[in-house]
């Protein structure tokens, strides 16, 4: 059930509407289901004689009355509306329990508490199965404004009651921090032009996309004017300077404020996280391309550290940069899981924020390493699958955390997230698992393997060698050999990088350590070549000395 706070100052227009055919003709047999007084509340929809501006003025009585009082000036934003909607697949709910249901939200929220004679007017109407629309005019008969701070949340945590007490679907209660729901108008508009997603929805998931590639305020607006979305800066009066702006999607009039979009989209909640750097600390190619793929793995396994230490700032910082992280990753891969990553990464941004203040300068190292990863070049195979899998298993991590402080919205959000790049990986993994299974070495190679393992790993060594994946680690092992690595040492150094013990598939999580593990001694050639390109490169060129010759005649000449 869903409670949908907003505020407005139109009486008469909003009964216009609620009491109308609808935008799309949706509305059917509108009428009045609880109000402040049943008998003092002319309903359009039953009585043929009851006109909307009578309906309108009775519930301004209280408004028109402080009108005077204020000498002609009506309080501002006196109209409070709250549609309640029930989920998709809940039962059917009769006049009597909407009627329950409207008591109920007006009475956690503040607008008309219960045994409170002095409580504004208020009605809910009907016009469909699945929903009402609750409007008050907000003055008291006593001329008193109602106390209604943090309506939308009282409101949320009445409807969890209402929920459990009518055996509907049990929604995740918020914390303020979820982006605004779009209306109903602007869901009219997308169906009307044939668009899957709202325009306020379209531009989030697109400033959340760039935000997480871009380092600073100034490349973010220009990279949304690249897409052809239309950017408007607000300037402060007293500065002058930018303190906000506003988007549209391109060709629309309608523009929407970062902070409508989503609360971390502000203005002032981006410059916390994108710096001002100059171009010369953007990104630079790298020598070897896979480099930035390691850094941002190795970020994400840190990152799973941060989240068990029990400081709540630094753990919610490294879960909004892992949201970057993510959109990155699928910006760089390529694939049919792509489009798993993308989903992931949309999923994730609900998780990336709560009412706990992100600590954004602790996850420094995952942002930057996400941002390379935006400029980085596509790589085929392990790398990025070990990326994938470090990832689902943050996303995992994330949901765990979220759900042990409460917040339901998040938790969710992460779960899903985790969905969606598990089926990435089954995608890109499986396939690649296959081909290092068929490629499994000498079975005297085999013996020496488990024979490390038992060795590198004696406490897990029975789970790894009895995994399914065991074949493809025997190979990755013994391409590692190849490339000068020493096997029992390598398979120590990973094991000891995170505990094996919660791992269901220990063999498959080392494969992708060890893929992911730089293999130092071809770093230090690398190095190495580097260095003595550039003393070659930069050596004084040898200046010829005139033989005795040439000095001759060249004072013959003089």
């Amino acid at each position: 059930m869903v409670p949908d706070v907003s505020t407005g100052s139109d009486t008469l227009g909003l009964i216009n509407y609620l009491f109308g055919k609808g935008r799309r003709d949706e509305h059917t047999d509108p009428h009045i289901v609880a109000a402040w007084d049943m008998a003092g509340a002319p309903d359009p929809g039953r009585d043929p004689d009851a006109t909307y501006t009578q309906l309108a003025k009775r519930l301004d009585h209280h408004v028109d009355l402080r009108t005077r009082e204020l000498g002609g000036k009506k309080p501002p934003k006196h109209v409070w509306h709250c549609p309640v909607r029930t989920a998709p697949g809940d039962r059917y709910l009769t006049d009597a329990e909407w009627a329950e249901v409207g008591r109920r939200v007006v009475a956690a929220t503040g607008i008309a508490p219960e045994g409170d004679d002095q409580a504004c007017r208020w009605i809910a109407v009907r016009h469909a199965n699945d929903h009402i629309h609750i409007l008050a005019t907000t003055v008291r008969a006593d001329g008193r404004r109602p106390r209604t701070n943090r309506d939308g949340w009282r409101a949320q945590k009445e409807c969890r009651k209402i929920e459990a007490e009518y055996g509907l679907r049990q929604l995740k209660s918020g914390d303020l921090t979820a982006p605004k729901t779009p209306t109903g108008a602007e869901r009219a508009k997308a169906e009307r032009l044939g668009q899957e997603v709202t325009a306020r929805r379209w531009l989030r998931e697109r400033a959340y996309a760039v935000a997480a590639a871009v380092r600073n305020i100034d490349d973010y607006f220009t990279v949304l004017q690249s897409l052809g979305i239309q950017v408007k800066p607000r300037l402060s009066a007293k500065t002058g300077e930018v303190d906000g702006y506003s988007l549209a999607a391109p060709g629309d009039a309608i523009f929407f404020g970062g902070s409508k979009l989503a609360p971390d989209l502000s203005y002032s909640r981006l410059l916390e996280r994108l710096t001002t750097q100059d171009v010369a600390d953007r990104p630079q190619p790298v020598a070897d391309p896979a480099e930035p793929w390691r850094r941002t793995e190795s970020a994400v396994r840190t990152a799973l550290t941060a989240l068990d230490s029990g400081d709540d700032p630094v753990a919610q910082g490294h879960l909004d940069a892992f949201a970057d992280t993510l959109h990155n990753l699928a910006r760089s891969t390529s694939g049919p899981h792509q489009a798993e990553l993308q989903a992931a990464a949309m999923a994730f941004n609900r998780s990336r924020r709560s009412a706990i203040r992100a600590d954004h300068q602790a996850a420094t190292e995952l942002r930057q390493a996400a941002k390379e990863l935006a400029y980085a070049p596509t790589i085929p195979g392990g790398l990025a699958i070990a990326l994938i899998f470090t990832a689902l298993h943050l996303a995992r991590a994330a949901a765990k955390w979220h759900e042990q402080r409460g917040h339901a919205q998040q938790a969710a959000a992460a779960e899903e997230s985790f969905r969606h790049l598990q089926e990435s990986y089954r995608q890109f993994a499986e396939p690649v698992l296959a081909d290092l299974a068929q490629r499994v070495p000498r079975s005297q190679t085999i013996q020496r393997f488990e024979a490390d393992v038992r060795q590198a790993v004696p406490d897990h060594a029975d789970r790894i060698l009895a995994d399914a994946a065991w074949p493809a680690l025997a190979t990755t092992l013994a391409r590692a050999k190849s490339a000068g690595r020493n096997p029992r040492r390598l398979l120590a150094e990973v094991a000891a990088s995170r505990e094996l013990g919660t791992a269901e598939r220990p063999a498959e999580v080392l494969i992708w350590r060890i893929t992911a593990q730089p293999n130092r001694r071809a770093q230090a050639a690398r190095a190495q070549s580097t260095r003595r390109t550039t003393t070659v490169t930069s050596a004084p060129q040898p200046v010829s000395t005139p033989t005795r010759a040439h000095q001759t005649e060249r004072a013959r000449r003089r």
